[in-house]
């Protein structure tokens, strides 16, 4: 195991994409300024479709007992399959991405789009690869059923 496998908690990690986000663009020049009319309404929608994305993952885990905490999937008591979880089995990562490229229109800036990429690279190799692999153990055959039938993103 990595020294940074489910460590720094996705939040943390991010904030602290959108923040290099808002560095890079403030580094380069805007370059969505030609959809100007739709920028600010496409990127409201964005925000608001990945922060519903993430309250909603976060309901269903709490409906179902269990815990939503990324750094101990260990703790997890039960498979939740229900609501968002039928399309995505990481519906909050899913949605804080989604966030993230609301922002990047936000600012206008094509680099801070590819900078938001990181997110998923990070999130994917140090947290979805080790929460698998915990939750293929604890909950077994079910999670491998479940995984096979749902992406891991959308």
């Amino acid at each position: 195991m990595s020294s940074l496998e489910l460590r720094i908690p996705p939040d943390v990690v991010w904030l602290a994409v959108a923040g290099l986000m808002w560095l890079a663009s403030q580094m380069t020049a805007g370059g969505l300024g030609a959809v100007e009319p739709a920028r600010r309404p496409l990127a409201v929608l964005l925000i608001v479709i990945g922060i519903a994305l993430i309250v909603a993952a976060r309901v269903e885990l709490n409906r179902a007992g269990t815990t939503w905490h990324p750094t101990e999937p260990g703790r997890s008591t039960a498979l939740v399959t229900s609501g968002v979880y039928r399309l995505s089995r990481n519906p909050t990562y899913l949605g804080m991405e989604i966030v993230l490229i609301g922002w990047a229109v936000l600012l206008a800036s094509p680099v801070a789009v590819l900078v938001s990429a990181l997110f998923v690279v990070y999130i994917g190799r140090f947290q979805i690869r080790p929460e698998e692999s915990t939750l293929s153990v604890s909950l077994g055959q079910e999670y491998g059923d479940y995984s096979e039938r749902v992406r891991r993103w959308v």
